[in-house]
């Protein structure tokens, strides 16, 4: 059975999500932040959260900084034993996913030294999680994010002190960016959320795949010019908990593009194949193996038959060609996953070529 996660790593507990306005990407959602005046940006920032900037935080920025670095040494390391113990007790007590990543990238990070970017300090006030907590930091013009702002949703959130800090990290296997948030301690940071991802996926970067997808506006296929733009968008933000200008410009690209026939935003679409109609619930590109695939979900009373759901997912990847041929030269191979309503779903690849 295929794996459809991938490699997000949450506060447990505390329930970090993205806003989802736009696209699911498995576990993953990018946050499109609407564009904000200077009246609405300061009208937010009057409520419970608040955000300061590096330039704002005073030695704070130097704590956060030179802490994110030393557990990123652990993580280079391999150590995920100290990493552990320097974990909030939620993280620390369903710890596997943090020491799954960590052994699957060290080979790409042993010995190589990260930088700090600019970090954020995140305040959740009150005396309750906050259900929806929204933190917009730097400086927001009539059109939205500058070049130096950022947004974070985090649903659930107990009060406290977080600190975001993003890392580069070049390896000879390409660029790494692995992206913490401390939550304050007394006087300590503590590791509550790790997320470290590749720039490339399959071999290329944002910048590549927002080219293809206007290659692909250009001929009229709408379907691959979609899909490749969220690709695109997933590689440009380090973070699934944050919207930048960057990010911005991506959907606002893109967003005209929507295909009104794929599923999204909690609304499936129908698929027939023969005598069956199927509901589909996501497509969206993921890398699987160095090669973008396409992954299609869709509703399953029940997966327990394999047989059955094997041949069932033969037919949704049959019908979806069918339906849009152009998928076939955008992407090496289709995985389709039957999903019941438990959430347990049984997946089958096929290479394009297998595909007839």
């Amino acid at each position: 059975m295929l794996d459809s996660g991938c490699c997000l790593k949450s506060f447990s507990s505390l329930d970090l999500q993205f806003k989802n306005c736009f696209a699911t990407r498995g576990r993953d959602v990018m946050l499109r932040c609407v564009a904000l005046g200077l009246l609405t940006f300061f009208t937010m920032s009057a409520f419970a959260e608040t955000c300061l900037t590096a330039s704002d935080m005073g030695d704070t920025r130097t704590a956060l900084t030179t802490t994110s670095l030393r557990y990123f040494d652990m993580i280079a390391k391999g150590d995920t034993g100290s990493l552990r113990q320097n974990s909030i007790p939620s993280l620390a007590a369903d710890f596997a996913s943090i020491e799954n990543a960590v052994k699957e990238d060290q080979a790409a990070l042993a010995g190589v030294k990260a930088t700090a970017r600019p970090p954020f300090l995140l305040e959740a006030q009150g005396s309750a999680p906050i259900e929806r907590a929204e933190f917009f930091c730097g400086v927001f013009g009539s059109k939205g994010q500058t070049a130096d702002s950022a947004a974070f949703v985090l649903n659930n959130l107990p009060p406290g002190k977080y600190g975001v800090v993003i890392l580069d990290a070049p390896s000879a296997k390409g660029g790494f960016t692995a992206s913490m948030i401390l939550q304050q301690s007394g006087a300590e940071w503590k590791l509550g959320y790790l997320y470290i991802k590749s720039a490339q996926s399959g071999g290329h970067d944002s910048d590549w795949y927002a080219a293809r997808a206007r290659e692909f506006q250009g001929k009229g296929q709408m379907h691959d010019a979609w899909l490749y733009f969220l690709e695109a968008r997933n590689l440009v933000s380090p973070l699934p908990l944050m919207s930048t200008q960057a990010t911005d410009k991506l959907y606002d690209e893109s967003e005209k593009l929507h295909p009104v026939d794929f599923p999204g935003g909690g609304k499936t679409t129908d698929l027939s194949a023969g005598t069956a109609t199927y509901k589909l619930t996501a497509i969206f590109p993921e890398v699987v193996g160095g090669d973008l695939d396409l992954i299609v979900k869709y509703q399953a009373a029940d997966v327990s038959n394999t047989t059955a759901i094997y041949s069932s997912n033969v037919a949704v990847m049959k019908a979806l060609l069918a339906k849009y041929p152009e998928l076939r030269g955008a992407f090496a191979a289709v995985v389709a996953r039957a999903v019941e309503p438990s959430g347990r779903d049984y997946g089958t690849m096929l290479a394009m070529k297998d595909i007839k």
